[in-house]
């Protein structure tokens, strides 16, 4: 559960310096309209863990954006990382409190998951997530209304890269540069350690091939789709 310890903790890291530089990179990210531009959102989910500083802090040398799907547990074992990952420009999503497969809860109990998992980071970082994964992908009209009464759109993706049973950079890599494609998103885990030691060459290839990586809602932006409660996307 929410604890008191967690939300000092979020006061305490609270500062100026990080909201200042998460505004200058939203700010920047702003000015990439990939209507006009070739764009790519590449997502990590069940973070924060133990890789995500390394991963993010590949992402900022190569001046990156992504979007992470956080889970709530692991958010209130590692708040510091959770604001990190939102200090630094990228969006942030609710991937529920405890990763549980929604289709088989009750109405109540999804919702509970939903909006406990988004309170959660919302006092590690000071914000409220307006985006929802469902954990595995599982979801149906049932979820997605309950998740449009939490006031959150739901996030799919075009491709899956499977990284957490591949488990080797090379192959991780090869299959995330043939999911690519303009205005895909891509899905994979922050988690995976080879997942994040592909991420340098990764990232050097995409750039080549002339891709913009962008956030979610950039690149549902430059589509001219509106992320609102109970939409679905892409």
């Amino acid at each position: 559960m929410v604890t008191h310890a967690l939300l000092a903790a979020a006061l305490t890291l609270s500062s100026a310096p990080a909201a200042t530089a998460a505004a200058t990179s939203a700010a920047a990210e702003a000015r990439v309209d990939c209507a006009r531009v070739k764009c790519l959102a590449l997502t990590f989910d069940d973070g924060p863990g133990a890789q995500t500083p390394a991963l993010l802090k590949t992402l900022r040398k190569a001046n990156a954006k992504a979007t992470f799907f956080l889970v709530g547990k692991r958010v209130e074992e590692l708040p510091k990382i959770a604001k990190q990952t939102l200090a630094e420009g990228h969006a942030v999503g609710d991937h529920t409190y405890s990763h549980q497969s929604l289709r088989a809860l009750l109405d109540e109990e999804i919702s509970q998951e939903i909006r406990l998992g988004r309170d959660v980071i919302q006092q590690a970082t000071g914000y409220r997530p307006t985006m929802f994964r469902p954990p595995y992908g599982h979801t149906d009209d049932r979820v997605l209304r309950i998740a449009d009464e939490a006031g959150m759109s739901q996030i799919m993706w075009t491709g899956t890269t499977l990284d957490w049973s591949l488990r080797d950079a090379r192959k991780i890599t090869a299959t995330v540069l043939k999911l690519a494609r303009r205005d895909g998103v891509i899905l994979m885990h922050d988690t995976v350690p080879a997942t994040v030691k592909a991420m340098p060459g990764i990232l050097k290839e995409l750039k080549k091939q002339g891709y913009h990586l962008v956030t979610v809602p950039t690149l549902a932006r430059g589509g001219g789709k509106a992320l609102g409660a109970g939409v679905s996307y892409p």
